[in-house]
């Protein structure tokens, strides 16, 4: 867990491509990012983002960070936003949407590295 507000939610991803990627998400089920979402809960889940990612950007090294909406109706269909961070070095083909996709593998951590991250997320989400 990385933050928890009284209408949304982020934390670490469980199947990470990437060091720091976190999940923000309302608690309330909502199947479209626009559609579903009244001005005001959209506004305050995206400082949420906005937040999440500074403190990721704090806490691992990034060269770019990913922010993106994804989802369908035929699969993981509750509105979520994903905060990627892209480290520096990593050549131009293994970018963007290669970063992201688990086929090309995930990262290979225990339950303890996770709570430790989130730890230094969480700490720097305050600061």
């Amino acid at each position: 867990m990385v933050a928890d507000t009284e209408n949304d939610i982020a934390f670490l991803c469980k199947y990470p491509t990437l060091l720091g990627h976190v999940l923000v998400a309302p608690k309330i089920h909502h199947e479209h990012v626009v559609g579903d979402l009244a001005e005001d809960a959209y506004l305050q889940l995206m400082a949420l983002v906005y937040r999440v990612a500074r403190a990721v950007e704090a806490t691992v090294e990034v060269e770019r960070t990913y922010l993106l909406s994804l989802g369908s109706q035929q699969g993981n269909s509750h509105v979520h936003w994903h905060i990627s961070p892209l480290p520096p070095g990593v050549p131009y083909h293994e970018q963007q949407f290669h970063a992201l996709m688990a086929e090309n593998g995930v990262l290979a951590w225990t339950p303890e590295q996770a709570s430790a991250l989130a730890r230094l997320l969480r700490a720097a989400l305050v600061n």
